[in-house]
């Protein structure tokens, strides 16, 4: 179920375009091949199914039935970004709008069909999610940690890709050193992202929970936490900052990734290789 529906503009913002689309047609028509232009169709809702890298990993019931509500009256009034599979589609961008649809009872929704490679659906994803900030701070620090495990993305390239500085990237991935139940309760809004980070400056896991759960307890403040913890927090946050620039540093030197582990005064620092040939020039480059 698919009808051509004119095009738009360039850039980002082509994709998140406004149209009335409430008008669709009878199952029949054959399928719509990607596109590089703007153009719109009405697509089946039983031929999409959801994108598996689709950074937001939870969906607000209350902004659930808000978006059902407002597509019974409205319509879709923003296309979903889809991707040919098999005989269907899968979502790039736009999951929340699809599972709305669903529940009003829709057919088919507005949607533009385009060929991207896989790291391409999880940019536009994890752009669009925090364009419209839709993803708690662990969604969005484990889909930046994702572009760089996946795609061999250094910080600062994903910083440029998502329009933030590195150090706001670094300040997201750190989040996931935390204990699972302190970014549990970032992600359900329980902690506020700015005293999560601040907990990092402890010295361990369990000063971490113990902390956590005075907060919660206690209900205290972002400045009452700042204060417990200590100078160690700018302390540890500067450090932290400061490791991740040699990193970058030593990946730019190398053409493949590294980390540096800390322990104290000493430490590890480890190359990554993907073939004995890559290896080869890594040691090329470090003999001279």
């Amino acid at each position: 179920m698919m009808q051509k529906k004119g095009s738009l503009g360039r850039g980002l913002g082509s994709l998140i375009p406004t149209f009335d689309s409430r008008k669709t047609q009878e199952e029949g028509e054959r399928r719509p091949a990607a596109t590089s232009r703007n153009e719109m169709f009405d697509v089946a809702i039983d031929k999409i199914s959801p994108n598996p890298k689709q950074p937001r990993e939870s969906f607000s019931h209350e902004e659930m039935v808000e978006l059902i509500s407002s597509i019974k009256e409205h319509g879709v009034l923003q296309p979903l970004i889809l991707t040919p599979k098999d005989d269907g589609y899968e979502i790039i961008a736009g999951e929340r709008r699809w599972r709305a649809s669903k529940a009003a009872g829709l057919r088919a929704v507005p949607a533009m069909i385009r060929n991207v490679k896989e790291q391409e659906k999880l940019e536009i994803s994890l752009i669009e999610n925090i364009q419209r900030q839709n993803l708690s701070p662990i969604e969005e620090a484990k889909a930046y940690k994702r572009l760089m495990d996946e795609f061999n993305f250094t910080q600062e390239e994903v910083a440029k890709k998502v329009g933030k500085s590195r150090p706001q990237v670094a300040n997201f991935i750190r989040l996931l050193a935390l204990p699972l139940e302190i970014q549990e309760a970032v992600a359900a809004g329980e902690l506020p992202y700015t005293q999560a980070r601040t907990l990092l400056a402890l010295d361990s896991p369990r000063a971490c929970m113990k902390l956590f759960r005075k907060i919660i307890k206690e209900k205290l403040t972002v400045r009452d936490t700042e204060k417990k913890v200590g100078p160690r927090a700018k302390i540890e946050e500067k450090r932290d900052l400061e490791i991740t620039e040699k990193e970058e540093r030593l990946r730019d030197a190398l053409g493949t990734r590294v980390s540096i582990k800390k322990r104290g005064q000493s430490g590890q620092v480890i190359i990554e290789f993907y073939s004995d040939e890559e290896l080869g020039e890594i040691v090329d480059r470090i003999s001279g």
